[in-house]
């Protein structure tokens, strides 16, 4: 292999919004991440929502307006 070419190697300490940290290897020393194993709904068997950065209540303001603009019409 060519020497010099490869970016450094490192144990990066990943931490999770719901306070979850572990460790991989990456090519970055630090990883911050939304969601992880341990809060995803997909690993943990629950069905539940995740609402970052309020992005669920702003499609339930735009589907209540829609709703309303199609009684109006009726």
């Amino acid at each position: 292999m060519k020497k010099d070419i490869h970016p450094p190697y490192h144990q990066a300490k990943v931490s999770c919004a719901c306070g979850n940290t572990f460790t991989v290897g990456s090519t970055k020393p630090e990883i911050h991440t939304e969601i992880c194993s341990k809060c995803h709904p997909y690993y943990i068997g629950k069905d539940r929502t995740l609402d970052i950065a309020g992005r669920v209540e702003r499609f339930k303001e735009r589907a209540a307006k829609a709703a309303k603009k199609t009684k109006k019409k009726q």
